[in-house]
């Protein structure tokens, strides 16, 4: 649905994105890090046909965002940081509005206003004027706008910045509602965000991508060691030899309030080593991989 091949954008003698592809099937949900000034912002950009390119391509669909400007933009729904939301329109006038700038037509702006209402959970607002909101529902009117022309890309930039715990989630939630027939490009700083919304990531620092893949692909290639995290009832020196015997362990060691054990590469004895804790009486109360999380995935890959 996405792609970029070969991407450079220049200002002057400044290199904002250099050289970066990329590709990102439909219904997929991607995440976009990198620290300020990376060149997410370009990129996201020059994706939407609002920059040029100094070299390489982009497409969308197919289509070149700058070559075919007008069908691309009726493709993709983009969510700024900043929302510009009108704040004495009542939601329902605002969404009629932006319908109708958006090229949307006749009886259809009300069919798909009704639509996007449904969908991001507007219904008990629709009449109320936005700045009588709180920054929950702004932020749904926001990703409807987004919405209502029936784009297939999603382009969503910082949706819960600013928003309360509760009003995180239901945000959360309403995105991943929306990857049903779309693609969905989030740029986030909230690592956290990308784990529980996203399939895979691109990772981009001074304008270079440094990681890119699928979330399960990234763990893999960025783990440095395989094993398993215990916790157990019973753990001593004689349950830690047991493990230590185990054809194909490395080490046996505790930490993190539970027992590390690594294995070399490529043996996955996690079941093993399961079935060695049940059957030996050691009380298994939680076992899970020694993979890095995306905290530690991106920090390396930025210092790359």
């Amino acid at each position: 649905m996405i792609r970029v091949e070969n991407l450079t954008k220049k200002y002057g003698e400044k290199i904002a994105v250099n050289n970066i592809s990329f590709e990102i099937g439909e219904g997929r949900i991607w995440g976009f890090l990198g620290p300020n000034g990376a060149g997410k912002t370009t990129t996201m950009r020059i994706i939407t046909g609002y920059l040029p390119p100094t070299e390489g391509r982009a497409y969308v669909a197919g289509l070149d965002p700058i070559i075919n400007s007008r069908e691309v933009k009726a493709l993709i729904g983009y969510l700024p940081e900043n929302p510009p939301l009108y704040n004495d329109m009542t939601v329902e006038s605002y969404l009629a509005f932006v319908a109708k700038i958006k090229g949307v037509k006749g009886k259809k702006i009300k069919e798909n206003m009704e639509k996007v209402i449904e969908e991001t959970g507007l219904e008990d607002v629709r009449s109320r004027l936005i700045r009588n909101l709180s920054k929950g529902y702004k932020q749904r009117v926001a990703i409807a706008q987004a919405l209502i022309h029936e784009p297939k890309i999603l382009i969503l930039d910082e949706p819960t910045i600013g928003l309360d715990p509760a009003q995180i989630k239901e945000i959360r939630e309403l995105i991943k509602s929306l990857r049903k027939d779309r693609t969905i490009i989030l740029s986030t700083h909230i690592l956290a965000e990308v784990t529980q919304i996203c399939d895979g990531v691109v990772i981009i620092n001074e304008g270079k991508i440094v990681a890119n893949g699928f979330l399960d692909e990234l763990t893999k290639s960025f783990a440095e060691k395989e094993g398993v995290f215990l916790r157990l009832k019973n753990f001593g020196p004689a349950e830690k030899l047991i493990f230590e015997n185990i054809e194909g362990v490395k080490e046996v060691y505790e930490g993190n309030g539970g027992v590390n054990i690594e294995w070399e590469r490529g043996a996955n004895l996690a079941e093993k080593i399961a079935k060695v804790a049940i059957e030996k009486g050691m009380g298994l109360l939680e076992m899970r991989s020694l993979t890095p999380d995306i905290e530690t995935i991106y920090l390396k890959a930025i210092s790359q």
